[in-house]
């Protein structure tokens, strides 16, 4: 664990978990890279719906940006209104952070997004996705929204294809 804590950053993003705080870290920080638990926090006393000894916090990065996940109960959900984007550039690298976030109960959802077990949605996107979709002709942009609409998980191949109107 680093000597630094979460504080040290300027701004971070909390993720209320009901109990599985912990797991979820690590799960995420050992699928993707410039990833590390900095600190874990446990309760210090029994205290409502938890004892001493609890983890209560997990201070941690992922992709070198700070998180703290919160064992909170079980009153709130992830939904999709936030999503965090990883931006990839192969299929090989695509596939495998797709593969591992569906994995253990995980839902494949349209246009490169997905919830993991943990209810947190993220989206997979290729760099290739987003330079079609910001191309300078219209034409690309509409055939490579098209096809992205048609997908779960992003196919390069497709995209370059339809950027190259083939």
């Amino acid at each position: 664990m680093a000597d630094s804590s979460i504080s040290d950053s300027p701004m971070a993003t909390c993720l209320w978990f009901d109990k599985e705080s912990e797991e979820a870290a690590r799960f995420y920080c050992e699928l993707f890279p410039n990833s590390e638990i900095r600190e874990i926090q446990t309760a210090p006393g029994d205290y409502p719906g938890g004892e001493k000894g609890n983890v209560i916090t997990v201070d941690f990065t992922v992709l070198g940006r700070p998180f703290l996940a919160l064992n909170g109960g079980a009153e709130t959900e992830f939904t999709e209104a936030v999503s965090f984007q990883v931006f990839t550039d192969t299929q090989e690298e695509t596939d495998r952070y797709w593969t591992a976030l569906l994995a253990d109960g995980g839902e494949p959802m349209m246009c490169s997004w997905l919830k993991d077990r943990f209810g947190v949605r993220w989206q997979i996107v290729p760099r290739v996705l987003m330079e079609g979709l910001r191309h300078s002709d219209a034409a690309t942009r509409q055939r490579v929204f098209h096809a992205m609409g048609a997908m779960q998980k992003i196919d390069h191949a497709a995209i370059e294809t339809a950027v190259s109107g083939a």
